[in-house]
């Protein structure tokens, strides 16, 4: 039992020491680079629906890095506003046409019926 012990000693010994001298460089391991958002939105061209589809957030030891997701929340955000606001002016513009040529046919007719 004794020599069990003892061969089992040198060996352990025997691992660590060829763990030690051959690991290769002398100091720790270096940090790893956290993952970054690799394929953000663009951002020369207006958001479409396939760049959203194709949006991935690297994992993070949490769930996901919270300054992606809030970068790429405000800025659909933005964007769904910017749009929003050009959709509500498209439509006034519209409705104040409208108008205006109801307007124009009520005159036209009033003039037809005044003849």
């Amino acid at each position: 039992m004794f020599l069990f012990l003892v061969i089992a000693l040198a060996v352990v010994v025997a691992a660590v020491t060829l763990a030690v001298v051959g690991g290769g460089e002398s100091g720790p391991l270096p940090d790893a680079a956290p993952e970054r958002l690799v394929d953000a939105l663009p951002a020369g061209r207006p958001v479409h629906r396939a760049d959203v589809d194709d949006l991935r957030f690297p994992l993070t030891l949490r769930g996901y890095r919270m300054a992606d997701v809030d970068e790429a929340l405000g800025r659909l955000g933005a964007e769904l506003a910017e749009r929003d606001a050009r959709i509500a002016d498209l439509e006034a513009a519209l409705a104040g046409a409208r108008s205006g040529d109801h307007r124009v046919s009520v005159e036209k007719r009033a003039e037809e019926e005044g003849s």
